[in-house]
């Protein structure tokens, strides 16, 4: 049986993510060091570890409502008024899904029409394209330079909006460059769509981490975005609840409840316990987020520090976990780069055109491991630019 003809098109024809397959790659290896992955180091705090092994313990494993318990939406609206001081009815305006990506799949899948068009910021997180795609829809990038601080321009917004736009995704902060855009940057976006039907998908999960005590700003916030924004959050990146698998998405009540129908048919509900859990990590939280994001703000200025003094060109991140450096100074492209650090000094880092084509040059590199974790990759990484310098300077 020739399978290649049965398996839809869009979907054979999408690569593998680029930041798995390096993961993988050195997961077979020893001794390696990896900071290719975005997953924080810390442990889920007890509180919240506590809370679901109570729930389990009095037999709380039924399925919950299609949209999660009520008692995790109205926390929900409750975080975001307090955080954002915005005002989502609990009862309508949220859902809570399996992880943040389930709720970027179901906001696209709810909106889009084969023929339309979802601009995407790039370089920006892999599964946006291909979720996209996925749809029916062109993905269109939206390039983002160095020298704007990797911020989406309302100039660059504007050249890309055609009469089939229906969806700009707002990734911010952002993985892979850790990028982020203030009230002001927002401002000027919200003037250009609101000359539209344009509607905004803002992915908020690193809402929780940035820095040089700039607290971020959601673009559903500024006004007249709120009624045509869906925002995607979730709990694995600022509770440390990885793999707890639970997000959720606040929005109009019109698009909600589409996204709601087909996550009844998809997945029906979001996991018990992490619900459960989640509620508390919201009630008492803030502590625990305080304590990983000062850790986080050490270790970002390490980072690039470190690459700085190897010279090579390093933007300072102001939000998430992640350095995007420059590696154009060696010659090689991101792939080749990664691929001999892996190979001869069993450091995995991600190439950057894994994020976008225009990702190539660079390489992103994750802080969420330990002091001691980076300082040993820093020095690999030292070993492996002087050794490579040492042999062009033979040819």
């Amino acid at each position: 049986m020739n399978y290649n003809d049965l398996i839809n098109r869009t979907a054979h024809a999408i690569p593998p993510s680029g930041i798995r397959r390096f993961f993988d790659i050195a997961a077979e290896m020893e001794e390696v060091i990896s900071l290719s992955v975005g997953e924080p180091d810390f442990l889920t705090p007890w509180h919240v570890r506590d809370v679901a092994i109570d729930s389990l313990q009095k037999g709380r494993t039924g399925y919950s409502p299609n949209r999660g318990f009520t008692a995790l939406c109205r926390e929900i609206c409750h975080y975001y008024k307090r955080k954002f001081d915005l005002d989502y009815d609990f009862s309508t305006d949220v859902i809570v899904t399996v992880g943040g990506s389930e709720a970027i799949d179901l906001a696209v899948r709810a909106l889009i029409n084969p023929g339309d068009e979802v601009l995407v910021p790039q370089p920006s997180f892999v599964c946006y394209d291909p979720i996209a795609r996925l749809a029916g829809a062109k993905a269109v990038p939206i390039v983002t330079h160095r020298e704007d601080e990797f911020r989406l321009t309302a100039e660059a917004l504007r050249e890309c909006i055609t009469e089939r736009t229906k969806l700009l995704i707002l990734p911010f902060p952002n993985n892979p460059t850790g990028a982020v855009m203030r009230r002001e940057h927002l401002e000027k976006i919200a003037d250009v769509l609101r000359e539209t039907n344009i509607l905004v998908l803002a992915d908020e999960i690193y809402s929780e981490l940035t820095y040089n005590g700039q607290p971020h700003v959601s673009i559903a916030s500024i006004a007249g975005m709120k009624e045509r924004t869906i925002v995607v959050n979730g709990f694995s990146k600022s509770y440390a609840m990885t793999g707890w698998r639970l997000g959720y998405a606040l929005g109009p009540k019109e698009i909600i409840s589409i996204m709601t129908k087909i996550h009844q048919y998809a997945i029906m509900c979001a996991p018990t316990t992490s619900q459960h859990a989640a509620i508390e990590a919201l009630r008492n939280g803030d502590e625990d987020i305080a304590k990983m994001r000062e850790e986080y703000d050490l270790r970002r200025k390490l980072v690039v520090r470190g690459f700085r003094e190897l010279g090579l060109d390093c933007f300072e991140p102001e939000g998430a976990f992640y350095v995007f450096p420059s590696i154009s100074s060696t010659g090689m492209t991101s792939e080749e780069f990664c691929e001999k650090l892996l190979k001869e000094k069993h450091v995995a880092v991600v190439p950057g055109n894994a994020f976008g084509e225009c990702g190539e040059g660079y390489i992103r590199v994750s802080y969420a491991y330990s002091t001691a974790h980076i300082n040993e990759a820093l020095r690999r990484i030292g070993q492996f630019l002087k050794e490579e310098n040492n042999s062009q300077q033979l040819v």
